[in-house]
């Protein structure tokens, strides 16, 4: 089958049946000075070695976490990842499997996605997960419309603490059914409890809340649990499911749906993607969840196995009923985070939330020494903090990337009363050297 006309002829029957005569009718939209007058400039072709050396000159160009110094965060961390992920991923049965809709043939596939289920719902807290969703943006979305359809009612209360671009999804998310969202201050980092009892009503579907929260502060997630229960609806929480080695599972505080970005467990940032959007919830809503979820079985003769199960999506049997219309998954992205757990184990992962937070307050505690830095928010941080500076955090940015260091990130783009802040991340991975050398740096571009 071919799809586009290969002769002069093939060409001048698809523009008749358009309705145009040449392919400048097509253009006359596109205004004349927007349009090149010339021919590209293109090289001539290069033999394989030379554009492979040509690529590379061109890929050194850019500042990657590998050589550099990098105290980037919101969302995204650069925490480790240990050797024998890329080994095991890059196996061809995984590497390129799809969708393991043939059990009988997929084995391997759906063990490693029911052993990721089992792995995040305990961390979580929670009685099932998902088999992994986009990114904890529509990880945080698909929770939003699911506590609709749960419990009928049309508002969420949304924290301001919850990251800026996954409230931009949600927004989205719920503009479609006309769902109201209602904005939570957070005029301390977090969300006042007695600002949401007074948001939540008799139509709140939800309370959204992400702990730590997008400034790397802990909510109090026990305490807003209880108002929206109180008022009927439910309690969502976006937590990274890397912290909590460390941190209570917000299932034990009773959140009804959790969701969150499992970036941090082996995969790789990648200059922003692809992330492992994480999910998952009480049973009694299990009916809800979107996506697809894998089951353990036994076959006629009572021999173990594993099948998709509970896939209520749009392409299946469900239809126009379906929970939701995400189709598809991560899953090597899903089996990045599965090897990671089973690779640092329990007390790899404690240990990594420990040295993450202690090498944060170390930071905040050098950085806040410096004349006009502080910290922009009282209250108690995980791993990521915000500073106060008194020069464009743009321009220190810019500053210390030519030194090597990634400093954090502006928010001004992000919130403009916070345009004077700079959101810094540390994981396990940065050293006492590290952090003293991003001290005195700051130190200097600040003077």
């Amino acid at each position: 089958m071919r799809y586009l006309p290969t002769t002069p002829r093939e060409q001048k029957d698809m523009l008749a049946t358009i309705g145009v005569s040449s392919i400048e009718d097509l253009l006359v939209r596109v205004p004349a000075k927007a349009r090149l007058s010339r021919p590209l400039a293109l090289p001539p072709a290069l033999a394989e070695m030379d554009l492979v050396r040509h690529l590379r000159a061109m890929a050194a160009k850019n500042a990657d976490a590998d050589s550099t110094v990098c105290f980037l965060g919101a969302g995204s961390y650069d925490h480790d990842t240990p050797s024998p992920i890329n080994h095991l991923v890059l196996r061809g049965e995984f590497f390129t499997a799809y969708t393991p809709y043939q059990p009988e043939a997929s084995q391997g596939t759906l063990r490693t996605i029911y052993e990721y289920q089992t792995m995040i719902a305990e961390l979580y807290g929670m009685d099932v997960a998902n088999a992994s969703m986009y990114d904890g943006a529509s990880s945080l979305a698909e929770a939003a419309l699911m506590a609709h359809a749960v419990t009928g009612r049309t508002d969420f209360v949304l924290a301001r603490g919850v990251n800026p671009l996954y409230r931009r999804v949600v927004a989205t998310y719920v503009d479609g059914p006309g769902l109201k969202l209602r904005e939570a201050a957070a005029p301390d980092g977090i969300a006042d409890p007695d600002a949401v009892r007074k948001l939540v009503g008799g139509k709140t579907a939800a309370v959204i809340v992400q702990s730590p929260n997008f400034y790397g502060c802990l909510e109090n997630v026990r305490a807003l649990a209880e108002i929206a229960h109180a008022a009927g609806a439910l309690l969502i929480v976006a937590a990274d499911p890397i912290n909590l080695g460390v941190l209570e599972a917000p299932g034990n505080l009773g959140a009804d749906i959790v969701v969150g970005e499992g970036q941090g467990l082996g995969v790789p940032m990648s200059f922003g993607g692809p992330n492992l959007g994480v999910f998952a919830a009480r049973k009694e809503l299990v009916r809800r969840i979107p996506g697809r979820l894998v089951g353990a079985t036994v076959d006629l003769e009572g021999a173990r196995g594993f099948v998709l199960t509970l896939q209520t999506r749009e392409q299946h049997i469900r239809r126009a009923k379906a929970t939701s219309n995400i189709c598809t998954n991560v899953a090597l992205c899903a089996l990045m985070a599965t090897i990671y757990l089973s690779t640092v184990g329990k007390q790899g992962l404690v240990r990594v939330g420990a040295l993450s937070t202690a090498k944060a307050h170390y930071a905040a505690e050098r950085l806040t020494k410096i004349p006009g830095v502080s910290l922009r928010f009282p209250a108690p941080f995980f791993k990521e903090f915000l500073l106060k500076l008194p020069k464009s955090p743009e321009r220190v940015v810019a500053k210390l990337a030519k030194q090597g260091i990634l400093a954090g990130v502006p928010l001004r783009d992000h919130d403009r009363t916070l345009r004077d802040c700079l959101l810094v991340a540390v994981t396990e991975k940065r050293t006492r050297e590290e952090i003293d050398r991003f001290v005195l740096a700051l130190e200097q571009a600040v003077a």
